[in-house]
């Protein structure tokens, strides 16, 4: 791919090659999304659709030279969003504007808009990212948020 650079298509071939699990050289179509967020991208389960991802394992298998254009578009996608976007978001529910918002505001944000999460996701999400809550109930968004996007490392592994 001309717009990719040899270290970009290095990185997508290691990538690749971790959610290839029977070492046939290709992947399912169900680990699309997981793969293209594994090269630091940002993709709505939409833009996953588009591009053929599927939402059950086994109905598609994709190659890597299959794969590869896909990268390649999803990156030059801008509807993506980044740290300071959903910083921003998140500020909205900043009410006292010193960096918290309420733990109830952010579960029901994250379980009630946009691509919903599940109980399960919101659960593994604010046990890796997420520091403990005040007496009050209120939450730094901004460590969460950077842990999430995997500007600085989890709390824990599971």
């Amino acid at each position: 791919m001309a717009d990719l650079k040899d270290d970009e298509i290095e990185r997508a071939e290691f990538v690749f090659s971790i959610y290839d699990c029977d070492g046939k050289k290709n992947i399912d179509a169900f680990d699309i999304g997981n793969a293209l967020r594994a090269l630091n991208l940002n993709p709505t389960l939409q833009l996953i659709e588009k591009m053929g991802g599927t939402t059950k394992r086994g109905q598609k298998k994709l190659k890597f030279e299959e794969f590869l254009p896909i990268f390649s578009q999803v990156k030059k996608e801008k509807d993506q969003g980044c740290y300071e976007d959903f910083l921003e978001c998140l500020k909205l529910y900043d009410k006292a504007e010193n960096g918290t918002m309420l733990l109830a505001e952010l579960q029901h944000c994250l379980l009630a808009l946009g691509e919903k999460l599940t109980d399960e996701e919101v659960e593994i999400i604010f046990k890796e990212c997420m520091d403990p809550e005040d007496e009050d109930g209120y939450i730094l968004y901004g460590p969460l948020l950077k842990r999430m996007c995997g500007l600085e490392p989890p709390l824990m592994s599971l």
